[in-house]
């Protein structure tokens, strides 16, 4: 009897799935070749990216997200470029260099009446005044005036270039903006007339789905960006900035970890598998994501970004960012227990990392959405740079992260594990 019970053991752990570093090998390296030129957003090697993991998507037998005909979430992002600015203020008409504009209409008039105001004086933190105006945009829909006292003028023009290149936004309507360079005290005369080219481009993520069994309307998030910054400039005779870790490697998890679960067929969840676009110019596929998505009915979001190199921790380890924000990291360490991989807090916390990649949509809206990451980002002197490719990753590193996410999500993807929400 017990050599039948060891036996019947060895046979279920030798029929379990596992994730093999040849495929891991095979997906990342085809989304880092030439042939994508980098990935670039609205661009043709963008779209090649997304063709590769919707056929994944087939092969491993996903279904399209309900509402979807295939395994593309398309949307559009709207572009605004300034053309053409005149600006009165206390009768007197500024320079160019005075002002810089961004807004949704091609025609805008501003006047008193229609239009809030702001000021940052000297000796104030200009971002930190920006940042009090952002949180102000959705109470009031009137146009906002940024007035900058000339002291900040080293920031107004990084600002200013900033703007010049295009404004991008999913809304097609939002209020416009206009940062003015000038000390004013007070605002007696105001009259601006602005006019902008109005530009629609189309985009799209690519989402798959494993339903669940008894609790298929809640959901888990693995996801990643397959997006990057296409053509550069030219670095040591090379041009295309392939994006290997950033986030090739994100994306061949997310691939690999849906023919994981669907291979295990047991999810009690329904398990989403999204690949993001528009990631690196504001995640912008992100932010359409949760607009499509009640956010009450998603228990947890792995996103997964950047794991092709080895974390400052050593082998079999990696960081989540927000760890003290929920519960979620203590649960996957439990689930790892005895394994040799470790899952800890980010190392890295003044570099913002918990609002710089995809899950911090759904985690301002109160889901335990956490990225993982194993990137040396203090020091990775190939972040962003045409020397981000295949050759430069560590795949043995990337297949044992992979593993230990499959493992330490178990509980989650079963419903024996509920991570505690976010406070929005």
């Amino acid at each position: 009897m017990k050599i039948i019970l060891l036996f019947f053991s060895f046979l279920v752990v030798s029929c379990a799935p596992v994730i093999r570093q040849a495929n891991v090998e095979r997906v990342v390296k085809a989304l880092s070749d030439d042939k994508m030129q980098g990935r670039g957003n609205f661009e043709a090697g963008l779209k090649q990216a997304s063709n590769f993991i919707a056929n994944e998507f087939t092969q491993i037998g996903l279904q399209p997200l309900e509402k979807n005909i295939g395994f593309e979430q398309n949307f559009e992002v709207f572009g605004s470029q300034s053309v053409l600015g005149i600006v009165w203020i206390n009768e007197i008409k500024l320079e160019n260099e005075q002002y810089f504009f961004s807004s949704s209409a091609q025609k805008t008039e501003l006047t008193k009446e229609n239009t809030d105001f702001f000021y940052i004086k000297r000796g104030e933190d200009f971002r930190k005044k920006i940042a009090e105006m952002n949180m102000q945009m959705g109470v009031s829909k009137k146009a906002k005036a940024v007035f900058a006292h000339p002291s900040h003028q080293d920031i107004f023009k990084r600002y200013k270039n900033f703007y010049a290149q295009k404004s991008l936004s999913l809304e097609t309507e939002r209020p416009t903006l206009l940062f003015v360079l000038a000390e004013v005290d007070e605002i007696v005369d105001f009259n601006v007339e602005l006019i902008s080219k109005i530009s629609k481009l189309p985009s799209n993520n690519v989402v798959g789905v494993l339903k669940g069994e008894s609790k298929a309307n809640e959901y888990v998030i693995f996801s990643g960006h397959y997006d990057h910054l296409g053509i550069i400039s030219v670095q040591n005779e090379d041009s295309i900035a392939n994006g290997a870790d950033d986030d090739a490697s994100g994306v061949t998890a997310v691939i690999e970890l849906a023919n994981y679960f669907k291979k295990q067929g047991n999810n009690e969840r329904s398990i989403i598998f999204v690949a993001f676009a528009a990631e690196e110019i504001g995640g912008y596929g992100s932010q359409y994501f949760s607009k499509n998505l009640p956010a009450e009915q998603i228990v947890a979001m792995f996103n997964i970004e950047m794991i092709g190199k080895e974390s400052k921790f050593g082998k079999k380890s990696a960081f989540i960012t927000g760890f003290e924000k929920s519960d979620f990291g203590k649960i996957l360490q439990r689930n790892l227990e005895g394994s040799g991989f470790q899952f800890l807090p980010d190392p890295y916390p003044d570099q913002n990392l918990f609002y710089r990649s995809d899950n911090a949509t759904l985690a301002k809206l109160g889901v335990p959405a956490h990225t993982i990451s194993s990137s040396q980002i203090d020091n990775d002197k190939l972040y962003h740079s045409v020397d981000d490719e295949f050759e430069s990753l560590d795949r043995e590193n990337i297949t044992n992260i992979i593993q230990a996410i499959a493992q330490s999500a178990a509980g989650i993807i079963s419903g024996k594990d509920t991570p505690t929400r976010i406070k929005e």
